[in-house]
């Protein structure tokens, strides 16, 4: 049969072929034409080449991306799938063949070209893989480590739980699965929202798949083939969170330069040679920058190198002396496998026990899924590679010269079940337990399992609700504190009752809401000023990637709850501190609403020429409308649901899903902010599959 390319009214693309590959082949070549700015990007920032059109700004990432040598351990899991698994490996040359014929059409489409001098460059096999792992480097959060070797440096190891919160630089979600007993239909439904970095175009493509072997809706990453996170086949859905497992190491290395090169010192205490070699960073209105390049027994090496961060090296005649390097571990470098092998049999599942074993090739990011089928089967486990190794490992960073840092082997799959017909996941300790060291706090997952006990029976519209419910259990923290406050000023005792008496709700149109966050905000840089954390104002000259792990504002922002909460604080007079908070806002008080200062703030690797005015948002960081500012540094949210779904079991034209933009990347398409007010509603795009109800748009 002909390759057909189907629209619906959203213009989300619906695509029919006569085979796998072929359907490959037509997913990358429509990705290209409807994303063709956003693809190049992503092709950069694989290959650590951004700078070269974006300019100085992107150095950093460049400079980590290459250290990492994320484009090498593409080319490397490319090599072994094509060993392992050659259909799959075929599958993405036909998805890749797919982006390059389309990229030249959407490259004129797209205004940024033109305003970067860049024409679209060509991507190789491996490019996916790239794409994938630099998307999801940062996303399982080790650089928290340097975060925790910071506090247990300077406030003692007791102290890393403090601060032990989902934070700035994570991205969680939330996923809840109701099972036949307890819908209205006795089917399944299966429901959530991811929340990663809003980016504009999104992070998430909604997508029809259908050839003879499957016929497949959800939720594709741009420039990855398949559907890997959120999907519905028909008779079985799938969906997932973060298990926010940790699966990446650091080790301090001690290196040193020899006349051969640069050598490591290994846990037997004999030096190896490690490798090394230098690259050239093109910066578009800049000298070009070299970076070097080293790898050790454990991993590359992304901080320092044998001149250490001041510049001065490793003395081996003194034991004492600093370690000055730091590497990285990770799966994929060590296994050459970034678990694409999962995404064919997704694709080809018809029950929960073909998801199950798709699952079980999966390897990061580290998710928990969630799964039903029409025969009534559910499944809830965690999927992914988590090395088994010292607890010191998963901690801090550990020295690469002592024995016992090793890796061992790996984790076996957690599993649970569903309580009361249902299972809810929000990044919490749950199965995924024995595999992290920091979760989110119960908050969200506390007030979606309420409200799904609220009621005996649910249908797929009733999903709707829960979306964008914006209870915020974690200001009880804050409000306990406010309630024993005695002999304010007049202003302070009339805004103490006023938020005493607030419903809780982060609504955008609230005046309560704007008023409690202007006072948290407050009690946040009051607490980060205080001369007890005065050493974490300061750390290391670590590049610049990882700043948003180690800056204290955000720190305390998102352990506020806690550390309002402990028992003793390094002496911090914390009712004076929330005293002055009140205070300071009651002479001063917002003027408006919450949603005057919460307002969407996407990222994009260009600003358009005529700024959009982005919307006021309803929601906060622990609520189930989970949109983030940083508390005592900005209320404009950076992150927030990247979609929502709702899989219903019993009809799949009855499931639903939205995308905070819309399903085209080009600027000045009817189709590139069309669900921006269906997003911010709450409200959620009908899925249809009924081929008679699409705009054929060609043939391929």
């Amino acid at each position: 049969m002909a390759t057909e390319i189907y629209r619906d009214a959203w213009g989300i693309p619906h695509l029919r072929a006569g085979s796998a590959a072929e359907l490959a082949h037509a997913q990358g070549l429509v990705t290209a034409r409807d994303r063709a700015w956003q693809l190049e990007i992503e092709r950069h920032r694989a290959q650590g080449t951004s700078a070269s059109f974006l300019g100085e700004s992107a150095l950093p990432w460049d400079r980590f991306a290459r250290r990492a040598r994320l484009d090498d351990t593409a080319r490397r899991c490319f090599t072994e799938l094509e060993k392992r698994d050659p259909e799959t490996a075929d599958w993405l040359r036909a998805y890749v063949d797919g982006v390059n014929g389309g990229l030249a059409a959407g490259a004129d489409a797209a205004p940024e070209f033109a305003r970067a001098h860049l024409s679209p460059g060509a991507w190789h096999p491996w490019t996916p893989l790239g794409v994938w792992l630099a998307t999801h480097i940062l996303f399982a959060g080790f650089p928290a480590k340097l975060w925790r070797e910071q506090v247990a440096a300077h406030l003692g190891a007791d102290a890393i739980g403090l601060f032990a919160t989902d934070g700035p630089g994570t991205s969680g979600s939330n996923g809840w699965l109701v099972s036949g007993e307890r819908t209205v239909t006795g089917q399944a439904v299966i429901a959530g929202d991811p929340h990663r970095w809003i980016e504009d175009p999104g992070v998430y493509q909604q997508i029809h798949l259908s050839c003879p072997e499957f016929d497949v809706v959800g939720l594709a990453v741009p420039g990855i083939p398949g559907i890997a996170h959120f999907g519905h086949t028909g008779t079985v859905a799938w969906a997932i969170t973060n298990a926010m497992a940790d699966y990446q190491d650091l080790y301090r290395e001690r290196l040193r330069r020899t006349g051969a090169g640069v050598e490591a010192l290994s846990p037997d205490g004999v030096w190896r040679r490690a490798a090394r070699h230098t690259e050239v960073v093109e910066v578009a209105g800049e000298e070009p920058v070299e970076v070097e390049v080293i790898e050790t027994e454990r991993g590359p090496v992304v901080i320092g190198g044998p001149e250490g961060l001041d510049g001065d090296p490793f003395d081996p005649a003194d034991p004492s002396d600093a370690p000055v390097a730091i590497s990285l571990r990770h799966p994929p470098r060590v296994t050459g496998d970034l678990g694409f092998g999962a995404l064919l049999p997704l694709l080809r599942a018809r029950r929960v026990a073909d998801v199950d074993r798709a699952f079980d090739r999966w390897a990061e990011p580290v998710n928990v899924v969630q799964a039903a089928d029409t025969e009534g089967g559910v499944l809830h486990r965690v999927a992914g590679r988590v090395p088994l190794r010292a607890e010191a490992n998963r901690l801090r960073l550990v020295p690469a010269w002592e024995p016992g840092h090793e890796w061992q082997g790996w984790h076996e799959t957690s599993r649970a079940g569903l309580t009361g017909g249902v299972a809810v996941m929000a990044n919490q300790r749950g199965p995924a337990e024995p595999l992290g060291v920091e979760f989110a706090p119960p908050h969200r997952h506390d007030r979606i399992a309420e409200l799904l006990a609220g009621r005996e029976r649910w249908s797929a519209a009733d999903m709707l609700a829960l979306h964008t419910d914006t209870h915020l259990a974690s200001a009880s923290a804050l409000l306990d504190h406010v309630r024993n406050l005695a002999a304010l000023t007049p202003e302070a005792s009339a805004l103490r009752d006023r938020l005493l008496a607030w419903n809780r709700r982060m609504d955008a149109d609230s005046a309560d809401a704007a008023l409690y966050s202007a006072v948290r905000g407050a009690v946040v840089r009051q607490l980060a000023a205080h001369p007890a954390f005065a050493a974490l104002t300061a750390p290391p000259a670590y590049p610049e990637v990882f700043r948003p792990w180690l800056a204290l504002l955000p720190r305390v922002g998102f352990a506020l709850e806690h550390l309002l909460r402990a028992e003793e604080l390094y002496g911090i007079d914390r009712p004076s501190a929330v005293r002055a908070a009140v205070e300071e806002v009651a002479a001063r008080p917002p003027a408006g609403v919450w949603g005057d200062t919460h307002r969407l703030a996407p990222w994009r690797a260009l600003e358009p020429e005529t700024p959009y005015d982005e919307p006021g948002l309803s929601g906060d960081h622990d609520c189930v409308l989970c949109t983030s500012g940083v508390p005592g540094l900005t209320d404009r949210a950076a992150r927030g649901p990247a979609a929502r779904y709702v899989w219903d079991l019993a009809r799949r034209e009855d499931s639903r899903w939205v995308v905070p933009f819309g399903a085209s990347g080009v600027p000045g398409s009817p189709h590139h902010r069309d669900q921006l007010p269906l997003w911010l509603a709450g409200d959620l795009v009908p899925v249809v599959t009924d081929w008679t109800l699409l705009k054929k748009e060609t043939d391929v």
